[in-house]
């Protein structure tokens, strides 16, 4: 299952997964654009708010007793919201991006990893940002939102450890997808300035490294942290 799977990042994993032969499941908040992106797909769709813990309980139960099983979890919903100090920023704006960013990734997690421990078998990969490492100036919530999903994939690695479960981040820099919407032009341009390749992520590139986290190949590394940031974080 992937969230925020009718575009961007999320849509790309979602491509490169079917195309590998998995049963893809895609969540979003945009009803239009995930029965679109199903379509075209051939796999499943559903209108799914992260923030809602019960709903995305219930889509999860559905999804088990529909297939059997859940075995990846691509958590790539979230929000980049608007650029300004901490001091200006909009309390409405932080909550909402904390929600979102947090609150949702934890509210899929949760829903899934009961399933996950009881078939002992299970990849997780959640979609933090660079700006998580760093901290991107005029970006302090989605940084701090970053930031935490990082520290709740380490602790969800660390606690399933013991069975065969793999529970890691990726921390992409920039990608040109429709979050950019949410960004000024200023923020753009200060992303691409810390990129040493000098070009911003292409979803492709993304999904690649995702899909491979997804597998059962994957099957040591677990509460570890993935660097997509075209050589700005070295560490």
């Amino acid at each position: 299952m992937v969230t925020g799977g009718a575009q961007g990042i999320g849509l790309a994993v979602a491509e490169r997964l079917a195309a590998g032969g998995a049963k893809a499941v895609l969540w979003d908040l945009d009803a239009e654009l995930v029965a679109a992106a199903a379509e075209r797909l051939g796999c499943e769709g559903r209108a799914v708010d992260v923030t809602d813990a019960e709903a995305v309980e219930t889509a999860a139960a559905d999804l088990v007793k529909d297939h059997g099983r859940v075995d990846a979890l691509v958590a790539s919903a979230g929000l980049a919201g608007p650029n300004a100090p901490l001091h200006d920023y909009g309390l409405d704006d932080w909550r909402r991006i904390m929600k979102v960013n947090v609150d949702g990734v934890f509210h899929c997690c949760r829903a899934v990893l009961p399933y996950m421990r009881k078939a002992n078998f299970g990849r997780i990969v959640t979609i933090a940002s660079v700006a998580g490492k760093e901290g991107n100036p005029g970006a302090s919530a989605y940084s701090a939102s970053k930031a935490a999903v990082i520290g709740m994939t380490k602790s969800m690695g660390k606690e399933n450890a013991d069975l065969d479960i793999a529970v890691n981040s990726v921390t992409p820099a920039a990608a040109r997808t429709r979050i950019f919407d949410q960004m000024s032009q200023e923020h753009i341009d200060y992303m691409l300035s810390k990129i040493p390749r000098g070009r911003f992520l292409e979803v492709d590139e993304a999904a690649s490294m995702i899909a491979w986290l997804c597998t059962a190949e994957n099957s040591f590394s677990t509460g570890a942290v993935f660097d997509l940031s075209g050589g700005r974080a070295t560490y």
